[in-house]
């Protein structure tokens, strides 16, 4: 958990650290050679901690610490159906949305901290077996499409940073104040 908590914060610092050297940098100033070198080290850690870091530190929290494995059917909630609040060794309060035994949580079947215990149905027409290392594989991945989207974001606005907008032209005006659309 520290690991993949460590990981987030140097992806969210390294992200912050770029976009303010890019906005410090003045727009067309020539690149040495040292810049560029160090520039590319930087991009290349950059690199290293959002699409290696990252995810390999969510993977092993996932199959390390919270033991989301094959066999264990249904979508794992965490803390999520009972919250216990405490403060070093006092109790605080405790949410349980799951009281007098229920085994439902609004439409969401569940049993011992885990959704869809045996499977998703779909009104008897098939189930869809969903077992917890496949929520943590589903994980990695979005850990990885977020991940090339602020890539590519971050691509774009260097690369846009310093142009100004495009204005529409004005219209004329009448007498009244209106735009004209028509000569006359």
């Amino acid at each position: 958990m520290t690991a993949f908590y460590f990981a987030v914060f140097l992806s969210v610092a390294s992200t912050a650290a770029f976009y303010l050297y890019g906005r410090r940098r003045p727009v067309g100033k020539p690149i040495t050679w040292g810049e560029a070198f160090i520039g590319g080290i930087a991009v290349f850690a950059y690199m290293i901690i959002i699409y290696a870091l990252l995810p390999n530190a969510w993977l092993q929290w996932v199959t390390g610490s919270l033991r989301w494995r094959s066999d264990k059917v249904g979508i794992p909630l965490g803390p999520l159906h009972h919250w216990r609040v405490s403060i070093g060794s006092t109790h605080i309060f405790t949410i349980n949305w799951l009281r007098n035994g229920h085994k439902y949580l609004w439409f969401i079947p569940v049993d011992k901290g885990v959704a869809w215990p045996h499977g998703i149905t779909f009104f008897g027409h098939g189930k869809l077996g969903v077992n917890a290392q496949t929520i943590g594989d589903v994980g990695a991945t979005i850990i990885y499409v977020v991940a090339l989207g602020v890539h590519f974001k971050g691509w774009l606005w260097w690369q846009k940073r310093g142009q100004a907008r495009a204005t529409t032209p004005e219209l004329p005006r009448s007498a009244y104040g209106r735009p004209l659309l028509k000569k006359v």
